[in-house]
C-alpha cells in the first residue's frame, strides 16, 4: 500500500506539469496541396519543340565553342522558362550529323562547310544539358533527302551520298534535290546504321522521324518492276508503302532492342490521305498494328477556320485512327502561322492575323483526346526568335495560361 501511495503522487505530480505546458495548437489540413515557392510541378503531357536545322544554322553554325554552348543553354534554359519538356533536335537533316559520326560527314547546318570538324559534340551537349532540366531529347532524323538542290560539288568526300548516287541507290530529281531511294535495300542499311550508332553512342530518349518520305513518283521504278515479276497484281502504290512500312518497322526494332523504353515516333502530314497519294507513310496500319511506333505526331497545321481542313475534324479524324493502347497523339501545331495569311484556308484564311489564342485553344481541344499524350509545335524560332510581334507574344501568354 505505501508503495502504491509514493507512485500515485508521482502520476498526481507528472499530469499537472504536463498540463501546465502550453501546446501549440493542431492546424486544420488544407484540402488542396500547398506547392512550396520553389517546388517544380512537372508536368504529364508531352509538350515538345521542334529544333530544326535552321536553327541549327542560327544558333550554331560557325560559333565559337563558348558562343555555341551559351547559345545551347540559352535555349534550353527558355523551353524550360516556359514549361516545354520534349526537344525534338534535327541532327541529320541532309545525310550528315551534328555529332562525331563514323558514316556521316559533319553537317553544313553547324559548321562552316560539310565534312568540317565539329568543335564540338552538339548532340552530346544537348542531351546532357537537357536532361538536367528534366527535358527529353528525340533525335530528329530525316531519312531520305540528301540536298535541297540537285548541286554535288559540296558534297563531302566522306559522305555516302557519294557511294549512292554511283550506285544509283540515290538519284537526282529536278527541281528538289538529291534522294536515297527507299526502295533500296542499301537505302534501309545506311539508315539503320545511322540510328544504331546514334543509340550506341548517346543517352536519346527517342528517335523521330518527319513527314519527307518518297521524294517522287519515279525513284524507284526499276524496283517496282522487280517487284511485279514475283508479285504481279501488286500497284505501285501498295509497293511504295510497303518498302517505307519495312523500314518503320525496322528502326521500331532497333530501337527497342536497345530499351523498351526509347520512344520512336513520326511526323506525317496532317491531311491522312495525302499520305497515301504522295508520301506513301501508311499511317491507318501504324495505328493499328503492333511494332511500328510508339507516338504519331501528324502535323495539323490547320486553323478552326480552314475551310478544307478544320482543326476539330482533323484532330478527332486522327484520334479515331489509333485502335491501339501502345500508341499516343501528339498533334503538331503550326505557331510558324501566327501572325500570317493561310491561302489553303480559303476562307479562313485571316484568322492566324485575326486571332490571338489559337494554340492555346488547339491545345485545350487536343486534350479531349483519348489517346492524347501531349502536343509539339513547329518551330522554337517562330516562338522564341527575333521576329516576336505583339501577336506572337499575345499567343505565347495565352498559351501559358493552358499551361498552369
Amino acid at each position: 500500500m505505501k508503495q502504491f501511495g509514493v507512485c500515485f503522487l508521482v502520476f498526481v505530480l507528472l499530469s499537472f506539469f504536463l498540463l501546465s505546458i502550453k501546446t501549440k495548437p493542431i492546424e486544420p489540413k488544407s484540402k488542396e496541396k500547398t506547392i512550396e515557392k520553389d517546388e517544380v510541378v512537372e508536368p504529364t503531357e508531352k509538350r515538345a519543340l521542334f529544333f530544326s536545322y535552321i536553327e541549327n544554322s542560327r544558333y550554331l553554325q560557325d560559333k565559337s565553342l563558348e558562343e555555341a554552348k551559351q547559345n545551347i543553354d540559352g535555349v534550353l534554359d527558355t523551353m524550360q522558362e516556359n514549361q516545354f519538356n520534349m526537344l525534338i533536335l534535327q541532327v541529320r537533316s541532309f545525310s550528315d550529323a551534328i555529332y562525331p559520326s563514323q558514316i556521316f560527314p559533319s553537317s553544313k547546318t553547324v559548321v562552316h562547310q560539310e565534312g568540317d570538324p565539329l568543335p564540338f559534340d552538339f548532340l552530346a551537349y544537348f542531351i546532357e544539358k537537357a536532361h538536367q532540366k528534366n527535358i527529353e531529347v528525340h533525335a530528329w532524323i530525316n531519312p531520305y533527302r540528301i540536298r535541297n538542290q540537285v548541286d554535288m560539288e559540296n558534297i563531302a568526300q566522306e559522305s555516302p551520298a557519294n557511294e549512292a548516287l554511283e550506285k544509283g541507290y540515290a538519284k537526282k530529281i529536278e527541281g528538289k534535290g538529291l534522294f536515297y531511294n527507299p526502295a533500296r535495300t542499301e537505302t534501309k542499311q545506311l539508315i539503320l546504321a545511322g540510328i544504331q550508332e546514334i543509340l550506341e553512342n548517346y543517352d536519346v530518349d527517342g528517335i523521330h522521324f518527319d513527314d519527307y518520305f518518297y521524294p517522287s513518283l519515279d525513284i524507284d521504278e526499276e524496283e517496282y518492276q522487280q517487284a511485279k515479276l514475283e508479285q504481279p497484281n501488286i500497284t505501285h502504290d501498295a509497293f511504295r508503302l510497303s518498302q517505307v512500312s519495312s523500314l518503320i518497322q525496322d528502326v521500331y526494332r532497333v530501337v527497342k532492342e536497345k530499351d523498351e523504353s526509347l520512344q520512336f515516333g513520326i511526323s506525317p502530314e496532317g491531311n491522312l490521305e495525302n499520305n497515301y497519294t504522295s508520301n506513301f507513310v501508311d499511317t491507318r496500319r501504324f495505328a493499328s498494328e503492333e511494332g511500328f511506333v510508339d507516338y504519331l505526331m501528324p502535323q495539323i497545321y490547320f486553323g478552326f477556320q480552314n475551310e478544307r481542313k478544320p482543326f476539330l475534324d482533323v484532330v478527332k479524324e486522327w484520334n479515331d485512327l489509333i485502335q491501339l493502347e501502345s500508341v499516343t497523339l501528339i498533334p503538331a501545331l503550326a505557331f510558324y502561322k501566327v501572325g500570317k495569311e493561310d491561302q489553303y484556308a480559303l476562307s479562313g484564311k485571316n484568322e492566324w492575323i485575326e486571332g490571338g489564342n489559337i494554340i492555346q485553344k488547339e491545345v485545350i481541344a487536343s486534350r479531349a483526346m483519348s489517346h492524347y499524350e501531349g502536343f509539339s509545335l513547329f518551330r522554337y524560332d517562330s516562338l522564341f526568335g527575333e521576329e516576336q510581334t505583339a501577336l506572337v507574344n499575345l499567343e505565347k501568354e495565352n498559351l501559358k495560361e493552358a499551361l498552369q
